[in-house]
């Protein structure tokens, strides 16, 4: 069988899914921004961005953008009714004091004990900022990381131990990637689901750290073998 590897989009989608009405999220700039895009006013998420706006939304199908309305990533976004700017210095507070119920990441590398790494390649002359990331990492109550399950080299991203600089130690509690969604638990790296066609062997060979698979939902892999 195939293996369906998921469409950014429907990574983000699986994301939006999984935070629950009345959560308080930040959603980190690269592909957790998709996020947004997949939440509607009937679910009551409010989100935060770390340059100073609480209640951001995705603009409507034909909406104009305001300039001054952007996200951290510099993108267009657009301002929920009730929704408010403020200082980036109060931004920062509001992260780092645990108001946060999720925030979504990407990554480099995760650990199976959940270290996080996601702000530098560790390269000499490569240009790396943490931005707000490692506040996120320690101030949120649940941090999810949204990645591609390799890199473009087939590296495995999810690793045994970090081999690039952390971001935040023992943070990450969920990894959704483009061919499965793995909890961090005590006792290591629990498959919740895999895409159809994925076997537990193939999954294993691309992941740099032992997986449990007990309950895992398994569609379209047949035997799981």
């Amino acid at each position: 069988m195939t293996i369906e590897r998921l469409s950014r989009d429907a990574m983000a989608r699986k994301v939006a899914r999984d935070i629950p009405a009345g959560s308080y999220v930040n959603l980190g700039i690269g592909l957790p921004v998709k996020v947004l895009e997949h939440w509607g006013a009937e679910d009551e998420v409010i989100v935060h961005s770390e340059n100073g706006i609480l209640g951001m939304r995705a603009l409507g199908a034909g909406e104009s953008p305001d300039p001054d309305i952007t996200n951290a990533a510099k993108l267009p976004v657009g301002l929920v009714n009730g929704g408010c700017y403020f200082h980036h210095a109060d931004s920062f507070s509001m992260m780092r004091g645990g108001h946060l119920d999720y925030c979504v990441l990407g990554a480099y590398q995760v650990a199976a004990n959940g270290d996080l790494a996601n702000w530098s390649l560790g390269m000499p002359n490569v240009a790396a900022a943490v931005g707000g990331a490692m506040d996120l990492a320690v101030g949120a109550r649940n941090v999810f990381v949204l990645m591609e399950h390799v890199t473009k080299d087939g590296v495995p991203r999810i690793v045994d131990q970090c081999t690039l600089p952390i971001t935040g130690a023992r943070c990450v509690k969920r990894i959704y990637t483009d061919l499965a969604t793995i909890s961090v638990t005590p006792r290591g790296l629990q498959v919740i689901d895999m895409v159809p066609g994925m076997s537990r062997s193939t999954l294993q060979s691309l992941t740099g750290a032992p997986l449990h698979f007990e309950s895992a939902d398994s569609r379209g892999t047949g035997s799981g073998a």
